[in-house]
């Protein structure tokens, strides 16, 4: 049922905002948007804040630990859903803590007995120029070398051969501990003049 509103309806364009109200010490490097997220007492600080006043639903199709690693990077937090075995949401938790500011995971990554031409599938397919050879394929598997766009050409080399022939072995690589700091990384990135920096644990395996 439609509804009546008896009193003046106003539009943006009526009001007037006054200038130069504004403190000098209002600017944007002052804003504070760390919001509490446990219950506190007034005055007191929580025992647990976020640095921005963003957080995601329970729900299976909003939270997963993509998201809940995207919000964490920007100062919020995702409330990972629990409409799963628990081992499911177990599973979900360690990959959002496995993951660290700053270091990706290879989503470039090839067997050495796989052929160029299926290595030059992938870094089409990713748009990264630097692919992990590991004993599995995966993002997680022993390294076993490096290879990248410059160690072979697509006109001038044999496309059927394999991924060994051409990589780098991991023994002429420069890489990390699994337990190394962002900073160190970086210092290493840096003095060293690197491109990439494998961490590896006491197994050999990408980090």
């Amino acid at each position: 049922m439609a509804q009546i509103i008896a009193e003046v309806s106003r539009t943006f364009n009526e009001f007037l905002l006054l200038p130069n109200r504004t403190r000098t010490d209002c600017s944007p490097a002052t804003v504070d948007l760390r919001t509490p997220l446990s219950r506190h007492r007034v005055g007191e600080r929580a025992a647990i804040e976020l640095h921005a006043p963003f957080t995601s639903a329970i729900m299976q199709a909003v939270s997963s630990p993509e998201l809940a690693i995207a919000l964490a990077r920007n100062g919020g937090l995702s409330f990972l859903h629990h409409n799963q075995p628990i081992e499911d949401q177990a599973a979900a938790v360690r990959q959002v803590k496995h993951f660290k500011a700053g270091f990706v995971t290879s989503d470039t990554n090839v067997r050495p007995e796989d052929t160029l031409g299926h290595l030059l599938g992938v870094m089409r397919r990713t748009g990264h120029s630097t692919a992990a050879v590991t004993h599995d394929g995966t993002a997680t598997g022993r390294l076993l070398g490096l290879v990248t766009s410059r160690d072979f050409h697509p006109q001038r080399h044999d496309l059927a051969g394999s991924v060994a022939g051409r990589m780098t072995p991991v023994a002429d690589l420069p890489h990390a501990p699994a337990d190394t700091t962002l900073s160190e990384a970086n210092a290493r990135l840096w003095d060293e003049r690197l491109d990439c920096l494998p961490l590896l644990d006491a197994r050999g395996h990408l980090q």
